[in-house]
């Protein structure tokens, strides 16, 4: 066991854990933030994507060890209401139907218009090809990332 810090949504935590723990069970376990869903454990359906200093990164993979000393954001820390533009646009245009990969897909597509505003079809497909949708609501998700992108102001 090591005792790690890590900035997860603004707050200093610290977590005293084996260092190959991956993040996402350290975020869910140990701080209680389950909207982090885990989906595959290799990093192939994103449903476990968070923001690893504004980058989305799947914390399935992500040992703590890596982790630490860094800024996560998980989808809790997005926005304190839920009114951040992507989810929002996803409300807008009724993305979720079982809803177990939405965490992931918003994580991804607010890291693609934070680097990207303006994202072309290309773009959002290249930025959401990790992630997997079961329902297959993926003309809905490119839809709201296009509302959230043409909503933002940056």
């Amino acid at each position: 066991m090591a005792e790690f810090s890590i900035t997860i949504n603004g707050k200093n935590l610290s977590v005293d854990v084996d260092p190959t723990t991956p993040l996402l069970w350290v975020l869910r376990d140990h701080f209680k933030l389950v909207g982090t869903k885990y989906g595959c454990g290799i990093a192939q359906c994103g449903a476990c994507t968070v923001h690893f200093n504004g980058t989305a990164v799947r914390s399935c993979q992500l040992p703590i060890s890596a982790a630490a000393d860094n800024k996560i954001t998980t989808i809790e820390g997005l926005s304190e209401n839920g009114d951040h533009p992507v989810q929002k646009a996803w409300l807008e245009h009724d993305v979720p139907q079982c809803g177990y990969c939405q965490a992931g897909q918003i994580m991804s597509a607010s890291a693609l218009l934070e680097r990207n505003p303006t994202p072309s079809d290309k773009d959002i497909e290249n930025a959401m090809s990790g992630n997997i949708c079961r329902c297959g609501t993926y003309t809905r998700i490119k839809a709201a990332i296009k509302t959230a992108s043409d909503s933002q102001t940056i």
